[in-house]
C-alpha cells in the first residue's frame, strides 16, 4: 500500500535518521538508515535491545562478514518494533484515538483517506470499527536504507585483503539484501558499475508477474542525464529504477553536485516532461534483460517516481513542487 503523505524523511548524515523510522514509521512517515557505520547500528541495536526487553548477542568484528550481520540484525529490529507500534496504532482505542487524529491532521487536506476519516469520526462510530477501517486503508511508512556507493573501500580479515564484496558498500547492500525488509535502497554519491552488478545476485530485487519489487531501487541524481545512464545500465541486468530522487545543490548534505550551473527548477521540469519517455526507454531494455536471464516478466510496464529533496522551506514551496513539477513526494 503507498503512503498516504507527500513527503519523506530523507537520510541526514550517518546518525540521524539511523532511528527515525522507530519514532515515525507508525504515522506512515518514510524515512532513510545510512549504513555507512556498522559501529552505530550495533550500538543502537544493543540500546534498543535493552530498551525493549530484546534478546541480544553482540555481532563482534571477529568474522569476514560482520558489517553485512550488524546490519541485518539492526534493520531486522526495527522492523519489527516499527510493525508493532504500527500493529497497537491501529488497533483503535478511546486512550489512542488523539494519537490517530494527529496521522490525519499530517496529511494534505486535499486527501481522499483524511476527508473519508472525518466523515467517518463525524458520525457514531465503535473503535471496532474504526480499527477495522484503519488495519484496510492505512500503511507503515517505509524504512528505506542509503547507500554511498563510493564509499567501498576494501577490508581485510587477518591481514589478508577480502573479495570485492566484502568492501564497505558491497557489505552494506548484501546486509540489506538479507533482511527482510520490503522497502527501498538509495543509492547516492553517484555511479560504481561493480556495486551495481552485484546487485543481481540478490532475487528480492527482480519484479513478479504483479510487478511487485520487493526490495526496490531508488537512485539519487544530480540531473536528467545521470537518471538515463545509471538506470539503463541497471535496466541491462534486469533490474528496474522505481525512483529518481533528484537533490538540491542547496541541501545541507555535504554533497557538491555538477550540474554546469542549472538551478533545480530546469532539472526538474525536464524530469517531468521526459517522465514518459525515461520510462518507455529503461522497461524496454529491462525486458529484454529478464528475457535474456529466463526472469519472470512483468504484465504490465513498471511505474517510476520522480522525487526532490533538499532547499524546501514552507508548505507552499513543497505544494509547489508536487503540483507543477508532478513530484511524488518531497524531502524534508
Amino acid at each position: 500500500m503507498e503512503s498516504q503523505h507527500t513527503f519523506h524523511i530523507p537520510v541526514m548524515g550517518t546518525a540521524f535518521t539511523a532511528d527515525s523510522a522507530l519514532k515515525v514509521a507508525h504515522y506512515g512517515i518514510n524515512t532513510v538508515i545510512a549504513l555507512a557505520d556498522d559501529v552505530l547500528l550495533e550500538r543502537l541495536r544493543k540500546h534498543y535491545s535493552n530498551v525493549y526487553s530484546l534478546s541480544y548477542k553482540e555481532i563482534k568484528n571477529d568474522t569476514k562478514d560482520y558489517r553485512a550481520d550488524r546490519i541485518t540484525a539492526y534493520l531486522e529490529m526495527v522492523n519489527q518494533l516499527a510493525s508493532e507500534k504500527f500493529e497497537e496504532f491501529t488497533t483503535a482505542t478511546k486512550d489512542k484515538f488523539e494519537e490517530v487524529k494527529k496521522y490525519f491532521a499530517m496529511l494534505p487536506d486535499g486527501s481522499d483517506i483524511k476527508q473519508e476519516f472525518n466523515r467517518l469520526t463525524e458520525s457514531s462510530f465503535s473503535f471496532e470499527d474504526l480499527s477495522c477501517w484503519l488495519k484496510d486503508n492505512l500503511s507503515m511508512g517505509s524504512i528505506d536504507v542509503n547507500i554511498m556507493t563510493k564509499v567501498d573501500k576494501k577490508n581485510y580479515f587477518k591481514r589478508e585483503e577480502l573479495p570485492s564484496e566484502y568492501n564497505d558498500a558491497h557489505a552494506g547492500l548484501r546486509g540489506y539484501a538479507n533482511s527482510n525488509l520490503a522497502s527501498s535502497v538509495i543509492f547516492s554519491a553517484g555511479m560504481n558499475p561493480r556495486l551495481y552488478g552485484y546487485i543481481a545476485n540478490f532475487d528480492d530485487f527482480f519484479p513478479d508477474k504483479n510487478g511487485y519489487i520487493k526490495k526496490k531501487i531508488i537512485l539519487k541524481v544530480s540531473d536528467y542525464r545521470s537518471a538515463v545512464i545509471q538506470g539503463k545500465f541497471l535496466a541491462k541486468k534486469g533490474l528496474w529504477v522505481s525512483e529518481y530522487r533528484i537533490e538540491s545543490g542547496l541541501n545541507c548534505g555535504g554533497h557538491a553536485f555538477a550540474t554546469d550551473g542549472y538551478l533545480m527548477g530546469p532539472i526538474l521540469a525536464e524530469f517531468r516532461d521526459k517522465r514518459q519517455e525515461l520510462i518507455n526507454d529503461t522497461y524496454a531494455i529491462c525486458k529484454m534483460a529478464l528475457e535474456a536471464n529466463s526472469r519472470t516478466i512483468p504484465e504490465k510496464i513498471l511505474p517510476i517516481k520522480i522525487t526532490a529533496q533538499g532547499g524546501v522551506a514552507t508548505a507552499e514551496e513543497h505544494n509547489f513542487l508536487i503540483n507543477y513539477y508532478k513530484l511524488d513526494t518531497v524531502g524534508w
